[in-house]
C-alpha cells in the first residue's frame, strides 16, 4: 500500500513538472519561412514594402533590385511585446535567416525592430530604408546591420561587418565579419543566428556559411535591456535591405522568429535549422508549434524530478513512519515446575552355572 502511494506520488509530480516546464517553454508567437508562397497563410501574416518581391517561384524574397537606389523590407505584420503580465516581465527571442548579398558595395541588409505606429508611407531609399524612425523621441529603433559599405560618417571600419544599431546609424558595437574569414557580399549563402536573453539583457549575434552547424562563439553580443526601450509598445520585425548608389540585390532564402518566455534556467538557444537546402520542403507560417525536443527535454527533466522526489519521501517515511526498534525485543521468562520420580533398579548376580 506504501509502494503504491509513493508510485502515485512521483507520477502526480513528475506530471506537474513536466507541465509547468512545457507552459514556460511555450512559444508566445512564432513563424518560420522556407518558402515564400503567396498564399492567404502568407499574405496575413508577412508584408513586402519597397522593391521587395518574391521571386523563383516563392524560393525567395528579393529585397533589393539590381538598379539603383533600390530599397526594401520582409515585414511580419503582427505586433510583438518584449513584456508581459503584471508585474512586467520580460521576454526573450531568437530568430534566424539564410540571405545572400551580390558583390557591389551597397548597404547589405539588416534586421530590424520598428515601432508598431511606424508608418509605411515613411519608408523610403536611404540606409535600409529605416532612416525616417531614427533619433524619435518618442520610439526606438533596434537593427543588426550586415554592412557591405564603409561609411567614414557613420565611423564603419571597413565595408564588411556586422553592428548593433540603436536608435542611429552609428553603431554602438562592431564587428569585423574578416575575422571569421567570411565575405559579406561574395555572393553566398550565409545564415545568421540572433538571440536576445531577457535574463541577462544581453544580445548575440552569429554568422556562418549555410549548411554549417550554428558557432559556439558570438561574432557580436551588447548589453540592452529591450523591456526599457520599449516598455509596453508594440513593435515590429523585419529583414531590410537597400543598395545606394550600387545595384547591389540582397536575397532573403529562409526566415524563422521565436518570442517566448523562459526561465533563466533554461534559456532558449537560437533557433538552428542548420542545413537549409534548395530542395527544402516548404513550411508554411505558423503561430503556434509543438517542439518534439523541448517535449523530450520537458518529460526527462519531470520523470527525474519525480524519481528524485519519490527516492526522498521513500527514505523519509521509512525512518520516521516505519522505523523498526533498534534493540532486540525482550521476552518475559514465567516459572516452570518439573516433576521428580524415584526409580528402584535392582540388578541381580548370575550363578556360575548360569541359573539364577
Amino acid at each position: 500500500m506504501a509502494t503504491f502511494s509513493i508510485s502515485r506520488y512521483s507520477l502526480t509530480l513528475a506530471f506537474l513538472v513536466f507541465y509547468f516546464v512545457t507552459l514556460a517553454a511555450k512559444p508566445l508567437s512564432s513563424f518560420s519561412l522556407k518558402k515564400f508562397d503567396k498564399n492567404h497563410s502568407f499574405e496575413s501574416e508577412i508584408a513586402l514594402f519597397g522593391d521587395a518581391e518574391i521571386v523563383d517561384g516563392g524560393s525567395s524574397v528579393e529585397l533589393t533590385r539590381p538598379s539603383i537606389s533600390s530599397a526594401g523590407i520582409l515585414m511580419y505584420k503582427k505586433p510583438l511585446k518584449f513584456v508581459e503580465g503584471n508585474p512586467r516581465k520580460p521576454i526573450s527571442f531568437s530568430t534566424y535567416f539564410s540571405f545572400s548579398i551580390s558583390p557591389q558595395n551597397g548597404d547589405g541588409i539588416a534586421f530590424v525592430i520598428l515601432p508598431k505606429d511606424s508608418p509605411p508611407k515613411l519608408f523610403d531609399r536611404s540606409s535600409f530604408g529605416i532612416s525616417p524612425w531614427l533619433g524619435k523621441r518618442e520610439s526606438g529603433v533596434l537593427a543588426v546591420e550586415f554592412d557591405t559599405f564603409m561609411d567614414s560618417k557613420l565611423g564603419d571600419p571597413n565595408g564588411n561587418h556586422v553592428g548593433i544599431d540603436v536608435d542611429s546609424l552609428v553603431s554602438v558595437k562592431v564587428s569585423n565579419v574578416s575575422s571569421i574569414n567570411l565575405v559579406l557580399n561574395s555572393g553566398e549563402k550565409l545564415q545568421s543566428w540572433i538571440d536576445y536573453d531577457a535574463s541577462s539583457k544581453r544580445i548575440e549575434v552569429r554568422l556562418s556559411k549555410l549548411g554549417t552547424v550554428r558557432p559556439f562563439d558570438p561574432l557580436l553580443s551588447y548589453l540592452i535591456d529591450l523591456s526599457e526601450m520599449w516598455k509596453e509598445e508594440e513593435v515590429l520585425v523585419g529583414l531590410s535591405s537597400s543598395n545606394g548608389n550600387s545595384s547591389q540585390t540582397s536575397i532573403v532564402y529562409s526566415w524563422s522568429f521565436r518570442l517566448r518566455r523562459v526561465p533563466s534556467w533554461m534559456h532558449s538557444q537560437p533557433l538552428d535549422p542548420r542545413v537549409f537546402s534548395d530542395h527544402s520542403k516548404p513550411l508554411t507560417v505558423h503561430d503556434k508549434s509543438v517542439c518534439l525536443l523541448r517535449i523530450l527535454t520537458g518529460l526527462l527533466f519531470g520523470i527525474g524530478c519525480g524519481a528524485l522526489a519519490a527516492s526522498i519521501v521513500y527514505v523519509l517515511w521509512s525512518i520516521f513512519i516505519n522505523r523498526r526498534p533498534l534493540v532486540p525485543a525482550e521476552y518475559p521468562v514465567h516459572p516452570v515446575e518439573f516433576a521428580y520420580k524415584t526409580i528402584k533398579v535392582v540388578v541381580e548376580k548370575a550363578t556360575k552355572d548360569g541359573k539364577k
